[in-house]
């Protein structure tokens, strides 16, 4: 890292002759939250604060470091990741990943939570006017920036700063931060804290799996051949070949898939005399810890003789398929409002999805994203904060099919977790929907929307799958099981499937089938909840209605295209738009439940969508477009965005 920091005390009197004492203004920060209003039913009404925006003005009393030029004081922007900036210490001891510094007699620590993803400064036994502070950099130390007011104390005990976020994942800024301590007319400061990024190695390190593929095509510049190799651990580093003494490898780093903040020349490395080859150490593209993602590496060179340079394509490492996919699903989440803006329903089969990651591969590196997201999005929101409709609160809306996906996922949650809290809420959501059965219509069947205008395939396949789920998770019931034979019989009688076996949309106001687009969700609906039933009441019939589904899918020309899943809207006229962006997933993941099922009967099936998806319709970024067979024309490009990538991360898990 090519920066520089103080590590020691600094007399008083050189910080007043380089100008940086009383500099700037006090930093904003969010107020504490007040006691939270409740609803009757004792939800409580908003879970988070306004996101603080727009630039925050510099604390009272600054500190200038050691050659000012190089580590400029820059404007503070509060930062959110779970908290904001400025709340108070989380009850732990906390990490200290740097070494504590003296200052006049005085000791200064950096505290972190890696959980809570923040830091803090404690100073024990300090003395009046003692002030200490947190510093953080969105550059590896070029630049700092003060992100609260300096805490200064007023007797003998202990001093603590509020907290800082040691990084941005919001707005794809990693972080480093220090503690800095005024005492005695001297001023030092503590190292920068995650300098290095880690995840199974750390950057720096030589080499540890075994190598791959080149992710990217190499570049040539001047004859010089200059490629980003990656290894099986997930990490990238650069190869030059052809090469003259001289000539210069390194690799660059970027946390938003190579727009912008593109980090130094890291692992610079210079061919030496006699050799015409050269390569880096390695450089970690992942950030777990932090709750970082998106990290993109690139390999570039210099030639020495020309001083001409040239690099790569960007490119996303991972260890494998899938943990490719759920670090480029997880780019877009936000982990302050806790989804993926914006589309309500989405980010519930998202979750599920990254919960579906977290089951098969054992990697609980976005486990905390469960809870973060059940905490903050279990309470009322106002029409178009999170959806166009109003959110009652636990999940519930005027979209009745809207809930359905989150009793879903939360059940999916509690299978992973064991935790009470999510098949709690799942019962809430069930009994939410039960409330729109409906037998003086069509006799029977769940109401689409609160209206009750529209009976149609998608509610009606989550009520069976959600009622049959809840019966298998809650000793000695008898209520939901009832429920999810008595829905099945509606279902598969009504004539929600047509003749040719494939799901229409829904029914007619004369309760006929509308003869609507076949989605390719409505028929994997369906296919999980005969699963269910089968697995309810070990009768085979269930079983085999659902792989009667699944065949029709398969073998009708329509939901399939020359062997690859395919939407309506991925060959017609109109796009696809963001709610049909993710219905291959859920038809792949009840897919995938039936493969289980039946011994592998779909493995093939399950097999060509994954390889479709990863061959045809991925970049090097490991964004997998909206139609599988990578199909792109003038005016129809194969658009990538995070519901697609849960869509294409379903098809991935399907063969693990």
């Amino acid at each position: 890292m090519m920066f520089t920091h103080p590590t020691s005390a600094r007399p008083l009197t050189a910080l007043l002759a380089a100008g940086a004492l009383l500099a700037g203004l006090l930093v904003a920060v969010p107020a504490p939250a007040s006691a939270e209003d409740r609803d009757d039913a004792g939800v409580q009404q908003r879970a988070l604060p306004p996101r603080p925006t727009g630039p925050a003005a510099m604390p009272a009393w600054t500190a200038e470091p050691p050659d000012a030029a190089q580590v400029e004081l820059v404007a503070a922007r509060v930062v959110c990741v779970l908290t904001c900036d400025g709340g108070e210490a989380p009850d732990v001891a906390g990490e200290r990943p740097v070494d504590p510094v003296t200052v006049a007699g005085r000791t200064v620590e950096l505290r972190t939570s890696l959980d809570d993803v923040v830091g803090w400064a404690v100073v024990e036994r300090p003395r009046k006017g003692d002030r200490v502070w947190l510093e953080r950099s969105f550059d590896a130390g070029a630049t700092r920036e003060q992100t609260v007011e300096p805490t200064t104390a007023a007797r003998r005990t202990r001093l603590e700063t509020p907290t800082t976020n040691l990084t941005d994942p919001g707005q794809h800024r990693r972080g480093v931060v220090r503690a800095c301590l005024y005492a005695g007319e001297e001023v030092g400061c503590t190292d920068w804290a995650y300098r290095e990024v880690c995840a199974e190695a750390c950057d720096g390190d030589a080499p540890l799996g075994r190598a791959g593929a080149s992710p990217v095509d190499p570049r040539t510049v001047g004859q010089r051949r200059v490629s980003l190799q990656v290894d099986t651990t997930g990490v990238g580093y650069a190869e030059l070949d052809r090469a003259t003494a001289g000539d210069e490898v390194w690799v660059e780093r970027s946390w938003d898939e190579g727009t912008s903040n593109r980090g130094g020349r890291l692992g610079r490395t210079a061919v030496p005399t006699g050799a015409s080859r050269a390569s880096t150490p390695v450089f970690v593209a992942a950030e777990p810890r932090l709750k970082m993602a998106g990290g993109s590496l690139r390999a570039c060179v210099r030639v020495a003789a020309t001083d001409e340079t040239g690099c790569t394509g960007w490119a996303r490492p991972a260890v494998d398929r899938a943990a490719a996919a759920v670090d480029a699903l997880v780019y877009d989440y936000d982990p302050y409002t806790a989804w993926w803006p914006s589309s309500w329903w989405n980010s519930a089969v998202a979750i599920s999805t990254v919960i579906d990651y977290q089951r098969q591969t054992g990697d609980d590196s976005y486990a905390w994203m469960i809870d973060r997201t059940f905490e903050v999005n279990r309470v009322p929101f106002p029409a178009g904060e999170k959806s166009t409709d109003e959110i009652e609160g636990n999940f519930l809306s005027r979209a009745i099919d809207d809930a359905g996906w989150w009793g879903l996922a939360w059940l999916n949650a509690y299978d992973l977790t064991g935790d009470a809290k999510y098949l709690e809420m799942a019962e809430t959501i069930g009994e939410f929907m039960h409330g729109y059965w409906d037998p003086s219509t069509c006799g029977g069947g769940v109401w689409w929307n609160a209206e009750r205008t529209y009976k149609n395939a998608v509610t009606n396949g989550q009520y069976i799958k959600l009622t049959a789920m809840l019966h298998r998770r809650i000793p000695g019931d008898w209520q939901w099981r009832d429920r999810a034979v008595t829905a099945w019989d509606w279902y598969t009688q009504i004539g929600m499937v047509g003749e040719d076996g494939l799901v229409d949309d829904g029914l007619t106001d004369d309760c006929r089938n509308n003869g609507q687009t076949v989605w390719t969700y409505n028929q994997g609906l369906p296919i999980g909840a005969g699963v269910e039933l089968y697995r309810i009441t070990g009768d085979e019939a269930y079983l085999d209605t659902a792989r009667e589904l699944a065949d029709a899918a398969i073998g009708s020309g329509t939901l399939f295209v020359d062997g690859v899943l395919t939407e309506s809207c991925d060959a017609g006229g109109n796009p696809c738009d963001d709610n049909q962006k993710q219905f291959k997933g859920i038809f792949m993941r009840y897919l995938t439940e039936l493969d289980t099922a039946t011994g592998g009967e779909y493995r093939s099936v399950s097999a060509a969508q994954a390889d479709a998806v990863w061959n045809q319709a991925r970049d090097p970024l490991n964004r997998m477009g909206v139609r599988w067979d990578g199909s792109s024309e003038p005016g129809r490009p194969n658009v990538a965005d995070w519901r697609t990538q849960a869509s294409g991360l379903s098809a991935l898990l399907s063969v693990r």
